[in-house]
């Protein structure tokens, strides 16, 4: 029986990283020195390739880490001298608010009900803000953020560098980049790779107000710390030992997304988003976590389930169907089901089938 992994992260392998890993081998990937000519030209060419899936600007570096919660201490450490906000809705956006904490920060958190988001119409900022946290899809709860909404807060507040948690969403959101100066991912989610790979994406401004905080003495250069990141992005390396095969296979795979067409991945995505909600809304034991339509998340589901999700989660695992359990508090109370570009919408169907038929 082959399992099907419709977990939030890490979830099911894009399809084609089978052959990638493959000819990974053959050409021996995992061997080369990130300091070689061989990898300088593959990571240029994953750059080159993700800057045109999401359409980057030119101002942009991408940075590589070990995860994306890494991100959240760089940018502790070199972008807040003092002031964050951050908007909480649930268990990742609010670990983001306690990294920056930890670091002796003054980090608010404007804390809204899980399974909801927050009005960014009516917010209110203070001028001492520095930067602003959001996760534009909170993968606990399935909660996310329309991008039109981010536009309109950085149009009210241009000042405060905006920072986008897009971990469990990108490349389906379409974002605009100009409206923000950070946003970042790791690659186990949405984009089907192995875990241990964050992508950090950020502009100018964000160089402009680390160097402003060294020249002050408020900077923390650390052995990844940003100005490091970006002066050896300049030549196509990273500033120590990176996760050369998943820097690869990510160039591989953002390359397939290309041949296949984002508005395609985009179009799928709403169709197969849409096929969950319906399951959600129809069937008698399940109910959608994130009750207005204008927060659903298109890349994870999220229900809750009438007497508790142990049984069908544990009914669907024999049957290979392996989807996630609720985050945290909601452990034993959801169901998580992903559909990143790696579920097809015949997969997708397929389990709405399965548990239609279930007795649970």
């Amino acid at each position: 029986m082959k399992n099907i992994f419709f977990t939030p992260g890490p979830s099911g392998l894009y399809f084609t990283v089978e052959q990638h890993l493959k000819e990974a081998l053959r050409s021996n990937i995992p061997s080369i020195s990130h300091r070689s000519k061989d990898y300088v030209k593959m990571q240029q060419e994953t750059c080159e390739a993700l800057q045109e899936l999401l359409q980057l600007p030119d101002n942009f570096t991408i940075g590589f880490t070990s995860s994306a919660t890494e991100i959240w201490d760089r940018m502790s450490e070199n972008l807040i001298a003092n002031y964050s906000l951050h908007f909480v809705n649930g268990d990742f956006s609010k670990k983001f608010h306690s990294a920056v904490a930890s670091h002796g920060k003054n980090a608010e958190a404007r804390i809204t009900e899980a399974g909801t988001h927050h009005n960014l119409a009516t917010v209110e900022i203070d001028k001492e803000v520095e930067l602003i946290g959001l996760a534009q899809n909170e993968t606990s709860t399935g909660a996310a953020m329309p991008v039109e909404d981010i536009n309109l807060l950085r149009s009210k507040y241009p000042d405060p560098l905006l920072a986008v948690d897009a971990v469990s969403s990108l490349p389906i959101p379409e974002f605009d980049f100009h409206q923000l100066d950070s946003l970042y991912f790791s690659v186990q989610k949405s984009f089907g790779l192995p875990a241990g790979l964050g992508v950090w994406t950020f502009n100018e401004r964000c160089i402009e107000k680390a160097e402003k905080l060294k020249s002050e003495g408020k900077y923390h250069d650390s052995y990844n710390s940003i100005l490091k990141i970006a002066k050896m992005a300049k030549k196509h390396q990273t500033t120590c030992t990176p996760n050369v095969m998943n820097i690869y296979l990510l160039g591989k795979v953002v390359q397939d997304m290309l041949r296949k067409g984002i508005g395609q991945i985009r179009q799928e995505a709403t169709y197969k988003s849409a096929v969950l909600y319906h399951l959600f809304e129809s069937h008698p034991k399940l109910t959608s976590f994130v009750t207005e339509k204008k927060f659903r998340s298109q890349t994870v589901g999220v229900a809750q389930v009438q007497g508790g999700s142990e049984k069908l989660i544990e009914a669907l695992a024999k049957k290979g169907l392996n989807i996630g359990s609720g985050y945290g508090q909601f452990k034993n109370q959801h169901i998580r089901i992903a559909s990143f570009p790696t579920h097809s919408k015949e997969q997708i169907e397929m389990l709405v089938d399965e548990i239609n038929q279930l007795d649970f």
